[in-house]
């Protein structure tokens, strides 16, 4: 199959997740943590265990320079980071009403960046192993389910309308599909080896910094416990990928 084919059609699923985000409403506060938190923890387990374990690897095999090498994960990881801080640089300080508004504003801005560096990296890792691309894709979705499910949840908080929260929080996720064309077209004219490091440095900085922090907080030894379960079984399920990967 075509690769432009390919990376249209993934990043339309990938798009198509936001619309996940209606469901958890559906059930009753208590229910949705119960089932959101094991959700974060699974997402945070493959995106960890997705960049050790598929794109470093693969990555390593293709960059000869080690140096380099880490030099591009740590720009991805610090891509993130400043990403984050110019969301918490804006984060209203005033009273909850009064500030609703510009949040989810923000907080759309902030995932259509997201996404489209999501959509950048992954497209990348697509064009130069297609295995490891799918695997990431793979953790990708398992990260985004949670997080739409989330944002959703923030911008009918902030005072959007169901539909129309819905609506909206598709369209930035389709900056995927968007960083995914850009990827594809430039491709001929540059090397996007840099972005299999680079892809990494994103899903460990979202998995070690933001995912795992939310699961570890204030919850019983229990709960604990069964999140532990679910961030070690997304690094399995990653490891068992990346060793079918090989073979």
């Amino acid at each position: 199959m075509n690769s432009l084919i390919i990376i249209i059609i993934s990043g339309v699923l990938m798009s198509l997740v936001s619309l996940l985000g209606g469901i958890i409403l559906i059930f009753r506060k208590q229910a949705q943590m119960k089932l959101l938190l094991p959700l974060v923890a699974f997402s945070a387990g493959s995106l960890i265990g997705g960049a050790f374990f598929i794109m470093i690897p693969s990555g390593l095999n293709i960059i000869k320079d080690v140096k380099l090498f880490f030099l591009y994960l740590l720009a991805g990881f610090g891509m993130f980071f400043i990403l984050e801080q110019f969301l918490h640089y804006h984060h209203c300080k005033k009273a909850e009403s009064d500030c609703r508004k510009p949040i989810s504003y923000l907080l759309l801005i902030g995932d259509g960046l997201h996404n489209l560096i999501g959509g950048l990296s992954i497209t990348g890792l697509f064009l130069v192993d297609f295995r490891a691309g799918l695997f990431a894709w793979l953790g990708a979705v398992f990260h985004e389910i949670p997080q739409e499910i989330g944002d959703y949840a923030a911008l009918v908080n902030g005072g959007w309308e169901k539909k129309k929260a819905l609506l909206y929080n598709f369209l930035s996720s389709l900056t995927f599909l968007l960083g995914g064309i850009i990827t594809y077209f430039i491709s001929s004219k540059i090397n996007v080896s840099f972005l299999l490091p680079f892809a990494a440095g994103n899903f460990l900085y979202i998995g070690a910094t933001d995912l795992i922090p939310e699961v570890n907080k204030h919850y019983t030894f229990k709960n604990n416990i069964i999140h532990f379960l679910f961030f070690a079984a997304g690094v399995l399920l990653l490891y068992a990928l990346s060793e079918w990967q090989v073979h």
